[in-house]
């Protein structure tokens, strides 16, 4: 097992925009940032991955770069970045940015140039195509809804974006494009950052055929994701650019599974550090956006156990998270935000930082945030959420509070409502009024609160975090998984050099007994983390408390 500095850290997630509002315009920034450096230092982090902040016009939330050497004027200065670098770095803290390579924006130098004519040197930065039967080129979705292709009359043909049109993909086939974006990587690298999180990073390579994807799902994803180039191009770009350096790269992969995923991440293909899968947040969705499916314990276990004892056979590595600016709070889908708000927040904490894997906290999750829930569809910032309401409203099978319900549920401005530092109005965030509507419940949970109070869901972080330093078990000791059947509870072993973890977990807001005596033979273990205040004794069969988290050390 190589050790290298990414395999031990915790990385804590950015969203700049709901961050910390340091000039009044109700949008967070970077010298917001700033101002929170103690903050993030006393959590006990490694590093920082900050959400896009290049020159944007911002069409989705900065992942539609127009400049991807300067900084979007909403959230400051190249100056700015390189005193939170300088800043960063002074308390040992990493700086991890956002990549975003599938695409840029149409407001691009790359893409103005590309649309003039289709004898322009940069025409193939990007994909354009004649269209088929008074139609685009062939029947792939975006993400955001609609057809993947739009049509420009300037030049009669159509261009390819996965996403908004705003956000016309890039033509990796063309040398000369993927030199200019090595460019780039390696100016950043220069400059000091650390490494990358790189967005979407397998949909680089399309079928060059573009054939009609099946009609169920996400159409033509068999032929844009993880397509016929992807390793070849990956591989090209970590040799020119991150393996020169000590860089932590993350690749965004979705529809990837763990055999893919280890074609990525295995040490010797010398590709990604690691990679973030999806597949563990989608049991509540298994049949679209507009069904919230139930799913039970099993199905989350096995899946993480497959990952687990796929990668750590194979010399291979993950992230482990739940929480991102793309996904609702954990604690409303997996835990509860009711009654055992804490204890569940907590419980889901400790699988994650358990596990083998680099665990990520994003923004809020540290102190147990939740959903928000709008009153109205109008209320919805998210493109993503306000394309899925159009399609639902047109399909006319769901009333209109139905789709609320779905929306409150599902929408991407869960994870993106500005963070709760106290409970002032406006939450500490601003003094103004900020630019997503904020969640009700600052008052209650927010992080002055967190700070006073010794229970609290940021104490338990601080405590994890201070143990995954200490014991080298937490990154590199071998999973075992036991109770593999029992539908309520999530136990498993941490095999190290120097001593071993048993992890139990309970999923349910109910006491559940359990049984490992005829699993393990361990004679005495210290209890070094449990999310009760009344600490249990150590013993191979007994019960835990609803969501009770207890990790033992022998």
């Amino acid at each position: 097992m190589n050790k290298k500095w990414w395999k031990e850290a915790v990385v804590y997630q950015i969203y700049p925009r709901s961050f910390k509002d340091s000039n009044n315009d109700g949008i967070g920034d970077l010298r917001g940032i700033i101002e929170k450096i103690d903050y993030l230092d006393q959590l006990g982090v490694d590093a920082v991955w900050l959400n896009p902040v290049y020159q944007s016009p911002n069409d989705d939330n900065g992942y539609d770069i127009s400049d991807y050497k300067d900084i979007m004027d909403e959230f400051g200065t190249m100056e700015d970045l390189e005193e939170l670098m300088e800043l960063l770095h002074e308390r040992e803290i990493k700086l991890i940015m956002d990549l975003v390579i599938n695409h840029s924006s149409d407001e691009h130098q790359w893409f103005q140039e590309s649309r003039k004519s289709k004898s322009n040197p940069y025409r193939d930065y990007y994909i354009w195509k004649d269209g088929k039967n008074d139609g685009p080129p062939n029947n792939w979705k975006s993400f955001f809804g609609g057809s993947a292709w739009k049509y420009d009359e300037q030049t009669d043909q159509y261009y390819l974006h996965l996403f908004s049109p705003k956000q016309p993909d890039l033509n990796w086939e063309n040398p000369k494009l993927r030199q200019e974006i090595y460019e780039m990587i390696n100016w950043w690298l220069e400059k000091g950052v650390d490494g990358f999180r790189l967005d979407v990073i397998n949909l680089i390579s399309k079928d060059q055929r573009f054939p009609d994807g099946a009609e169920a799902g996400q159409k033509g994803h068999e032929y844009f994701a993880n397509g016929p180039r992807v390793h070849e191009f990956v591989q090209e770009m970590a040799a020119e650019t991150f393996n020169n350096y000590e860089a932590m790269t993350v690749g965004e992969t979705p529809f990837v599974d763990k055999d893919e995923a280890l074609k990525f991440v295995k040490e010797e293909r010398k590709e990604f550090s690691m990679v973030i899968p999806f597949e563990h947040l989608e049991f509540d969705r298994k049949e679209g956006w507009d069904k919230i499916t139930d799913w039970d314990l099993t199905e989350l276990k096995d899946l993480m156990s497959e990952w687990q004892y796929k990668l750590q056979k194979n010399n291979g590595w993950t992230s482990l998270y739940f929480c991102n600016h793309d996904q609702p709070r954990i604690v409303s889908r997996y835990g509860d935000d009711g009654e055992y708000r804490k204890e569940s927040a907590k419980m889901l904490g400790t699988m994650l930082h358990t596990l083998r894997g680099t665990p990520f906290i994003y923004q809020g999750e540290e102190i147990g945030m939740t959903n928000i829930s709008f009153e109205s569809l109008d209320d919805f910032d998210d493109i993503e959420t306000r394309g899925y309401i159009k399609e639902v409203q047109a399909k006319g099978e769901l009333s209109e509070d139905e789709i609320l319900e779905i929306a409150n549920y599902r929408t991407r401005d869960n994870a993106r409502t500005p963070m709760h530092w106290n409970s002032n109005k406006y939450a500490g965030f601003s003094e103004v009024e900020p630019w997503l509507k904020l969640n009700t419940n600052y008052p209650a949970v927010n992080v002055e609160k967190d700070l006073a109070a010794e229970d609290s869901v940021f104490k338990y972080y601080q405590r994890m975090i201070s143990l995954r330093k200490k014991y080298p078990v937490f990154a590199y000791g071998e999973y075992d998984i036991l109770l593999k059947e029992d539908q309520n509870i999530y136990a498993y072993q941490r095999r190290g050099e120097e001593n071993n973890l048993l992890i139990l977990l309970n999923f349910s807001r109910k006491r559940v007994d359990y049984d490992l005596t005829e699993e393990v033979e361990i004679e005495t273990a210290e209890l070094i983390l449990n999310n009760y205040q009344k600490e249990a004794d150590f013993e191979l069969s007994g019960s835990l408390r609803p969501y009770e988290a207890r990790v033992y050390l022998y």
